[in-house]
């Protein structure tokens, strides 16, 4: 499955993968298309074979904060939004944190993993201690990631600006133990510079905390030897926000059938508050690091096909302007294109060579009245080698590229010319076209 991971029409930013029997399951908040603010009043769960990531499917809601027509409201203390859950097995049960917008936060039960999840209990905790020292945020406890170590006990970790961490009661996990507070588990300052998005895992006898930094569209990690610390900074894992209209990144990183990934999300809509789901494989080495990866194309799939119709939404790179745009459920393409603007896809295997045999790329365009030119770059934005033009005439158009054999695995990007790119009359800024999808033909 392409990035992103779900369907186009789905908006699933936050994103905490686990992976539970033999599914691997994502919980996230849920944004919605040209959305002016974060997340909505409900949380929705995804699934797919740990043997075929590329069949996600999805359990419907399963947490409410405001009632309609197929479910009454889960709590009944706030109608807010519901943003970045996290959620643990323990028992046979799956217990399900949940961050209410600036309310009191919760836990809420079920007997499976995509829910729907029942309220358990708002969270537990000393409230004399928490009011003379300024602890647990009043009871929000933002962005919650929990862990349960090998020997059972249950830790949470959370904050905004500022993070903390505490041991929850194993046989009581809403509770808070007295005592266990650790305040600023991650440093706000650098090299940590903490914000927000906490999300703790356990490899080998190492713990790791991945959350987002102050800088904005990467997530970093940390590790420890203690589940509590102290953490040494390790680096960025992921920048959401390189050659692509970046904003706030959360996420975690999971194992699948032997293959680590992280777990991210990305902007669209041209803005910061209508975010898809995306994953990059990733390595661990012995030392314990995780070298950054690149934002691709890829998804789960080991390379995308250029022999089947591609669409437009899974660019990779989106630099002048260029942004995903859904238009309805079912059209999504890249709007916003101007004068200069590139969009890239990483990367397309093209097989074996086939000595003497051509490739014609056809692209789908619709057009915005104004003339330019399309050329098709191979592997480098900026140098790569050019494969031909095309010109751009202003109306919807299926356009032809005719183009020498290729073979091999490439990155593959449209870089965009207006005709009028020196208008004295500011003629250039206009958009230029939107690509829906595209095909290379032998």
């Amino acid at each position: 499955m392409p990035n992103p991971i779900l369907p186009l029409w789905e908006h699933v930013p936050d994103g905490e993968p686990r992976v539970f029997g033999n599914r691997v399951y994502l919980y996230g908040s849920h944004d919605n298309a040209y959305s002016q603010s974060f997340c909505d009043m409900r949380l929705k769960v995804w699934s797919a074979p740990i043997g075929d990531l590329s069949s996600w499917v999805c359990h419907g809601d399963s947490f409410q904060t405001r009632p309609d027509t197929d479910h009454e409201p889960s709590v009944d203390w706030c109608k807010g939004e519901l943003y970045a859950p996290d959620v643990v097995e323990k028992d046979g049960k799956y217990y399900l944190f949940a961050y209410l917008f600036y309310e009191k936060g919760c836990v809420a039960v079920s007997d499976h993993p995509e829910g729907p999840f029942t309220l358990y209990s708002k969270y537990k905790y000393d409230e004399k201690e928490a009011a003379e020292k300024k602890r647990y945020e009043n009871g929000v406890f933002v962005d919650p990631g929990v862990l349960i170590n090998d020997d059972g006990k249950a830790y949470i970790y959370c904050g905004y600006e500022h993070s903390y961490a505490a041991q929850l009661d194993s046989d009581d996990l809403s509770r808070v133990i007295p005592g266990s507070y650790v305040d600023g588990i991650l440093p706000d300052e650098a090299p940590f510079s903490f914000f927000e998005a906490c999300s703790p895992r356990k490899i080998g006898d190492t713990y790791y905390l991945i959350y987002s930094p102050c800088r904005g569209s990467c997530l970093a990690y940390a590790t420890a030897k203690a589940p509590l610390g102290p953490y040494e900074y390790r680096g960025v894992i992921i920048d959401n926000g390189i050659d692509y209209p970046g904003g706030n990144d959360h996420g975690s990183i999971m194992e699948i059938n032997g293959q680590w990934y992280v777990f991210y999300h990305r902007m669209t809509n041209n803005t910061l508050h209508s975010r898809q789901a995306c994953a990059e494989k990733i390595t661990i080495l012995p030392d314990g690091s995780i070298p950054q990866v690149e934002m691709t194309s890829l998804g789960f799939s080991e390379s995308l096909n250029p022999y089947c119709a591609t669409p437009a939404a899974y660019a990779c790179v989106l630099t002048g302007g260029a942004y995903i745009k859904q238009k309805n459920p079912l059209t999504t393409m890249v709007s916003g294109i101007k004068n200069g603007s590139i969009v890239g896809y990483r990367y397309f295997d093209f097989g074996l060579d086939y000595s003497g045999t051509s490739t014609d790329l056809i692209i789908k365009l619709l057009g915005c009245g104004e003339t330019g030119e399309v050329e098709i770059v191979l592997d480098d934005k900026e140098n790569g080698e050019s494969l031909g033009k095309a010109a751009i005439s202003g109306d919807d158009e299926i356009l032809k590229i005719h183009m020498r054999p290729l073979s091999g695995r490439h990155a593959v990007y449209f870089k965009f010319t207006d005709s009028r790119r020196q208008d004295a009359f500011g003629f250039a800024g206009r958009e230029l076209c939107s690509l829906c999808e595209f095909c290379f033909v032998k």
